[in-house]
């Protein structure tokens, strides 16, 4: 086979041409710090780092939906930390109230105090995050508690129109009766699944109360609109890890319940009355632990929810370093390497160019001197 000087420049220039790539390629490694940079280089490394990628997004969402949890749970835990609080309350002053010392007066400053807790129990079942209720199921966009439709006095029933009472129910010592009805101008009944009737009666300026056939006190009666107080049990779930979801809400039936602004307004009611005795007062405090016991072992049932959102976010730590790890270890280059390799490529440049240079220089001419 002839060989001929055009043969050997052009092979000189190809080898040039091919260590210039070689060089373009190992530069564009060490700025992007990248093994590829466009998927026709490598299609697995390629393929594979689009699915660690993915990987590594799910767990990020994950750990912001970790701390969404943390958000809903820490701000549960506060309002029923403050509820026990205003428990423990209503119990010493209910406990001091009993006491036979005490006047109708000073049981009336008790009162006072009283409404303002029951207040504030309204205001923390109202408690919300970002503008969404915590205390209200998934309806979370209203609140679970309307103060202004709780207590209504029994003798401004009878101003309210028909549509209006359809609404009301009344607690009497924890049965609650519903379906309203006006009987005429002065009476308004209520009934129950038991067919128990409570009627309401305007006698002139009072209000007469009758349960079961049987005369009692207007102020054991606790009349409230059922909208009032949100009865919602949806549980708000959020994704931890996959296809595990975590109820992350406090059922408001087990603590801020009908019964419990029952009672309070009741006991407020029995405070004001000048002629409740200590019996008539003792009676609450029963009811004011039971309470109690609702809202501790409901912020126990959230505690233990909470521990296990805890781990699952340490779970979540491990596969983000796992994920990065294997994701690096595909597409990252490693820059010792890579710098050593293009080291030897400028040498081999540098000798190409050197030998490519004795061969392309002499001519024919110069064969004729």
């Amino acid at each position: 086979m002839r060989v001929t000087q055009g043969m050997l420049a052009q092979q000189s220039l190809r080898h040039v041409t091919q260590n210039y790539k070689n060089l373009s390629e190992m530069q564009n490694q060490l700025s992007t710090g990248k093994k590829i940079s466009r998927p026709s280089q490598d299609p697995v490394v390629a393929v594979n780092g689009m699915r660690y990628r993915a990987q590594v997004a799910e767990v990020e969402q994950f750990q912001r939906n970790v701390q969404e949890a943390h958000t809903w749970m820490d701000a549960g835990d506060t309002a029923l930390g403050e509820a026990t609080q205003v428990l423990q309350r209503l119990k010493e002053l209910t406990t001091q109230a009993a006491n036979d010392t005490y006047e109708a007066s000073e049981r009336g400053n008790i009162a006072k105090e009283v409404k303002q807790l029951k207040e504030h129990m309204a205001t923390m079942a109202n408690t919300s995050i970002n503008g969404k209720y915590i205390f209200n199921g998934t309806d979370t966009n209203n609140a679970p508690v309307d103060s202004a439709r709780l207590g209504i006095a029994a003798d401004n029933m009878f101003a309210m129109e028909a549509e209006e009472l359809e609404s009301l129910s009344v607690n009497i010592d924890g049965a609650v009766y519903s379906n309203a009805a006006r009987l005429d101008d002065d009476t308004i009944q209520f009934t129950n699944d038991a067919d128990e009737i409570v009627t309401f009666t305007r006698n002139e300026d009072e209000i007469e109360l009758n349960v079961n056939g049987t005369a009692a006190e207007p102020d054991a009666a606790f009349v409230y609109d059922e909208t009032a107080i949100s009865v919602n049990q949806g549980r708000v779930n959020i994704e931890l890890l996959h296809d595990t979801m975590m109820p992350v809400n406090i059922s408001p039936d087990s603590v801020f319940n009908q019964e419990l602004f029952a009672d309070l307004e009741q006991l407020e009611r029995t405070l004001s009355n000048p002629d409740a005795g200590s019996s008539d007062i003792e009676g609450f405090l029963s009811k004011i632990d039971i309470h109690m016991n609702n809202t501790v072992n409901e912020r126990a049932e959230l505690g233990a929810r909470t521990n296990r959102i805890e781990m699952m976010e340490n779970r979540l730590g491990n596969q983000e370093l796992i994920a990065e790890k294997v994701m690096s270890k595909n597409e990252d280059v490693d820059l010792e390497k890579t710098i050593i390799e293009l080291m030897l490529l400028e040498n081999v440049h540098q000798a190409s160019l050197s030998a490519g240079a004795r061969i392309i220089q002499p001519s024919l001419m110069d064969f004729l001197r």
